[in-house]
């Protein structure tokens, strides 16, 4: 049973940690607000249940963005939703400043890539997490991780093609 004392940590380190889990959850599920949505609750109900080593954990946004990631593939790998992206992403969903068309192009051809391949661009690009980080919240080796954001990346150029041109020239 949680203590009143670790219920009011946990709701601190949810209340703090919210927003960026969804940042993340949004990039993972390929722009849909709403999977994004339920990914943080899945995984913050996750972290909850087990609060008492997440709050032992070395780095606890490490812990639960690792939750929040395998949770995202195991959904995925199971795939139990039949929901579809949507044709026009929120201009809300990401906050202020950047090329709003460049967040969409680029959201659109994320949402194109196999799970576990945008699952690593994101947390190594987007999270800025190194290959050591991103191949342990992804239970994968360093060799693996690296092979995969090299062809991910490939593939992400390929499916931005000639738009890549445009988006980037200011």
């Amino acid at each position: 049973m949680v203590g009143h004392d670790s219920l009011d940590e946990f709701q601190e380190f949810a209340s703090t940690r919210s927003a960026r889990l969804f940042r993340t959850a949004l990039l993972l599920t390929g722009g849909d607000w709403h999977q994004a949505e339920d990914l943080v609750q899945t995984a913050l109900g996750k972290a909850f249940a087990s609060w008492g080593r997440v709050r032992r954990a070395d780095n606890q946004d490490a812990y639960v963005r690792t939750v929040l990631v395998r949770a995202h593939l195991s959904q995925r790998r199971l795939r139990r939703s039949t929901e579809q992206p949507v044709g026009e992403v929120p201009d809300s969903a990401y906050g202020t400043g950047g090329d709003p068309a460049l967040r969409v192009a680029l959201l659109g051809a994320l949402a194109q890539l196999p799970p576990k391949d945008r699952a690593v661009l994101v947390l190594r690009y987007w999270e800025d997490r190194s290959v050591e980080q991103t191949a342990v919240e992804l239970g994968l080796r360093a060799g693996t991780v690296r092979n995969r954001s090299m062809s991910a990346l490939a593939r992400l150029r390929e499916l931005l093609g000639a738009e890549r041109e445009s988006l980037t020239t200011v």
